[in-house]
Order: C-alpha cells, then sequence, then structure tokens
C-alpha cells in the first residue's frame, strides 16, 4: 500500500482586531509560546505591527500583533490606526476577539461590521478570557458572537492565559492560510530587532502603576547596547521620553524610587534575552507634546 501524500504545507498571516484591551497581545505571546508583544492593563499599549511567528509542522503563522482600533484624539492616535487599516487589508485570516467576562456592545458591533472592508481575510470570532468567567457567560457570549456576521469560519472559545483550546485556534488559522513555503526560519520567534524588543519592555515597565493619562505620552528610545569585554555583562542606555514636566516626576518618583522599579522591572526581563547580566541605565527626558509632532513622531519611530 502506498502512503497518502503529506498534507501541503501553509504559510500566511493573521491579526486579532477589537476593543482596547481584550487580550491581543497576551493572544500573540501564547500562541508564540514567548514574550514577542508587550501586555498591560492600559489600553493602547501595542504600537508598531509587531510579527510573532509560530512554526508547526504543518504550516506557519506569522502574527501581526496592532494596536487596538479606537478613535483617535492625536497624530499619534492615528498614525495607529492607518497602521491597524494597513494591516487588515495584507493578511489572510482576521480574528475578531471578545472577551468571556463582558456583554458585546457597540464597539465590538461597530468593529465586526468594518470587517466588509476586508474581503480577501477569512474571519475567525474569538471569545477570549474563558477562565474568568462562567460557563453561562460563555454560552452567551458564543451566541452573541456568532450572531454579529455570517461569514464567521470558525467561532472559538479559550483562555491565552490557561493555554485552553489554543490548539484548536493554531489548527483553524493554520487550515484557512494558503499554500506556500515557510516565511522565516523555524527557530525565529519575531521579526523585532533586539533594540525594538528591550525598548518595548522599558516601556512596558514604566506603564506599570501610571495614571491613564500618562501611559499614552511614554515612548522609549535605545541610545546604547554594548557588551562589556570584561565580565558577563551588557550595558543599556535607554532614554524614557514623556510630554511635560509633571509627567517626568511621576516616573521618577520620590527621590528616584518610581525609576530604579522600573530599571529592577524591565532588568528581569531583558537578562534572559540577551544571555548576560545588565547594567540599565535610564533618562526621563521631556519632548513637549510628541504625540502632536510629526517631528518627533519621526524621531520616536512612529
Amino acid at each position: 500500500m502506498s502512503t497518502p501524500p503529506a498534507p501541503p504545507f501553509r504559510s500566511g498571516f493573521v491579526t486579532f482586531v477589537g476593543r482596547p484591551n481584550v487580550g491581543k497581545s497576551t493572544l500573540t505571546n501564547a500562541l508564540v509560546g514567548e514574550k514577542v508583544a508587550i501586555t498591560s492593563d492600559k489600553p493602547q499599549t501595542t504600537r508598531r505591527a509587531i510579527r510573532g511567528i509560530l512554526t508547526r509542522p504543518a504550516g506557519q503563522i506569522v502574527i501581526v500583533d496592532t494596536p487596538g482600533i479606537h478613535k483617535p484624539r492625536t497624530l499619534l492616535g492615528q498614525r495607529l490606526n492607518d497602521l491597524v487599516e494597513q494591516v487588515l487589508g495584507d493578511v489572510d485570516v482576521i480574528g475578531f476577539l471578545v472577551p468571556a467576562t463582558e456583554k458585546v456592545g457597540p464597539g465590538d458591533r461597530r468593529i465586526a461590521a468594518s470587517l466588509d472592508g476586508y474581503p480577501r481575510a477569512a474571519k475567525v470570532a474569538i471569545v477570549t478570557k474563558v477562565d474568568a468567567a462562567g460557563r453561562d457567560d460563555v454560552t452567551e457570549r458564543l451566541m452573541e458572537v456568532d450572531s454579529l456576521r455570517e461569514d464567521w469560519a470558525a467561532v472559538i472559545p479559550l483562555s491565552a492565559v490557561t493555554d485552553v483550546q489554543l490548539d484548536v485556534l493554531a489548527d483553524e488559522i493554520l487550515r484557512l492560510l494558503p499554500e506556500g513555503p515557510a516565511l522565516y526560519p523555524d527557530d525565529v520567534v519575531t521579526d523585532e530587532s533586539l533594540e525594538d524588543r528591550i525598548a518595548e519592555i522599558i516601556r512596558e515597565a514604566a506603564l506599570e502603576g501610571v495614571r491613564d493619562e500618562l501611559p499614552h505620552s511614554i515612548a522609549v528610545t535605545i541610545e546604547e547596547i554594548s557588551r562589556r569585554e570584561e565580565g558577563n555583562l551588557t550595558d543599556v542606555f535607554a532614554n524614557v521620553v514623556v510630554e511635560r514636566d509633571s509627567q517626568k516626576a511621576i516616573i521618577i518618583g520620590h527621590r528616584g524610587s518610581r525609576l530604579r522599579d522600573v530599571g529592577a522591572r524591565a532588568r528581569a526581563q531583558i537578562e534572559p534575552l540577551v544571555g548576560t547580566r545588565v547594567f540599565l541605565k535610564l533618562h526621563v527626558r521631556v519632548a513637549k507634546e510628541w504625540q502632536r509632532d510629526p517631528k518627533h513622531l519621526g524621531r520616536l519611530g512612529f
């Protein structure tokens, strides 16, 4: 008896959409199996289309993690929305996320309806955070989400925190991708540079515990990353950029206590990434209203 031919290898791009803070970055990290996107309880944390890469024997999924879709109030906000639009036009699969813990609202309905603008992509509805909701809530959410569109390729409940049904989602996305070769080598999990990943880790540490108006005002730039010739040590010099002097005071804290905490939290995540101990020097500087200034945005990489 001849063995049946192996199924064709599939590869392509998927992105997750939903209101801010529905768990897009957490889901990206869980699928990839490594932290490639920062997570925060503050909405609008993600600012770039970070690619996470999941390679399996049957295919390769390239996850483009975008900012949440929102009503922009600044030039930065507008550029983030433009980025989402561009990504949505290029992907093979769009996963629409709704948390099991909250009823479907007008924002969800608006985003679900906007997917009409991307006829090329297959659409999958994903109910997240099922670990934090009761069975009745999950059932109700699945019914609400299912009724939002008639063209869902699948409706999948899952938890990125406890890994429930993550494999089901990965299998479904692979099934919907076009046949084609791997786009990245097997051992690559992101196309973010080391510099970008370190800047994002510092920004995540700086976001923890700050008031609502501050997160959008924080940006991080890397001045230098260098390995010392003697000893197992890497020097990292970085700027934490804010928009006002009052924000600078918040980031630094009483006698520098908050900035030290930020440095300690960031260093704990940077060290495994670079494979050595890290000397991290953070400098807080003010760039007035940078979110509204095209020159500042360009310098900060937006």
